[in-house]
């Protein structure tokens, strides 16, 4: 009878097409240990959940090179070519190139003032005189709706630039050639898992579609949180060596 890692391993690859690193098992394992007479099922899905949070520099093997990008990728003089994958790949930043830069920065500051956008009106979602109560009722509608727009954007409609990353720490820029449901500014978190499969690459740049792109979930916290408090001063940056080339 196969081991117990060597089930939940093959269980992984067959069910998610993720190639789950030996070593992190083997400590995922034992760290385990002590939850004895659990199934089989709920040990593997404790396991994806775990991997989803983590960086698939450290949970996935590198040993089975078309679960990897290509080295050269990035390589603008390819014409084209294609990549069959299965290829997991975690998200490192993503882009709204659908919307200008500066209205990118009003939204954030909309949020950090405490306003929302209702049609075309700017409504106060912060009442100096209500009392301590109702303000924290508020504050926790607030927080939800800053959560949900990921530090300002989530109206945006793209399309999308993204910077996607393998398990061999191989990083791609990938842009949505078609809507892709689920990728967008408030909708997918920093540290995402995705799978891509038959995608076409061109000039060095991934072409994402909804046939192309399966969506695993996930998110590694640290970096989620820390793209959300420098997304402003990198928006604002930007701004500002744009001004300069123009005005040069």
């Amino acid at each position: 009878m196969a081991s117990i890692q060597a089930q939940i391993s093959a269980e992984l690859l067959n069910s998610k097409s993720l190639p789950v690193s030996p070593s992190w098992l083997n400590n995922f394992i034992s760290s385990s240990a002590s939850q004895r007479n659990v199934p089989l099922s709920a040990i593997v899905r404790t396991a994806l959940f775990r991997i989803l949070a983590s960086d698939f520099r450290e949970s996935l093997s590198t040993r089975t090179p078309s679960s990897l990008l290509p080295v050269d990728i990035f390589d603008t003089s390819v014409q084209e070519r294609r990549i069959q994958g299965p290829i997991p790949l975690q998200i490192v930043d993503i882009e709204d190139i659908g919307t200008s830069l500066w209205s990118q920065v009003e939204a954030i500051e909309r949020i950090e003032r405490g306003e929302a956008i209702r049609g075309r009106e700017i409504v106060r979602t912060v009442n100096v005189d209500e009392d301590s109560e109702e303000r924290a009722a508020r504050t926790g509608n607030i927080r939800a709706a800053n959560s949900a727009a990921s530090g300002a954007g989530s109206n945006s409609n793209g399309p999308h630039r993204l910077v996607l990353q393998d398990a061999a720490g191989t990083r791609a820029v990938a842009i949505e050639l078609k809507r892709v449901e689920g990728i967008g500014l408030g909708k997918i978190p920093i540290g995402a898992k995705l799978l891509l499969r038959d995608a076409t690459v061109a000039r060095g740049m991934i072409l994402l579609t909804p046939e192309s792109v399966s969506l695993l979930g996930g998110k590694i916290e640290t970096l989620d949180q820390a793209w959300k408090e420098g997304r402003k001063a990198k928006l604002t940056a930007r701004i500002t060596e744009m001004e300069r080339s123009q005005a040069l």
